[in-house]
């Protein structure tokens, strides 16, 4: 006799359902990244203008 049931989710489905639980903490987490990334470009272009504009 097997111990899967016929109610045991397949292995897709349940990482489908990890997927979908997480899928909001995934897309914070990417948009709060590419938040930091632009600050921080934009930051080093400021400066990098303003040691051109010195020089």
């Amino acid at each position: 006799m097997s111990d899967l049931s016929p109610h045991t989710p397949s292995l897709l489905n349940r990482l489908a359902a990890w997927l979908r639980r997480r899928l909001r903490a995934m897309l914070s987490s990417a948009l709060r990244g590419a938040a930091y990334a632009s600050g921080a470009g934009i930051v080093g272009m400021v400066f990098w203008w303003i040691q051109r504009q010195l020089s």
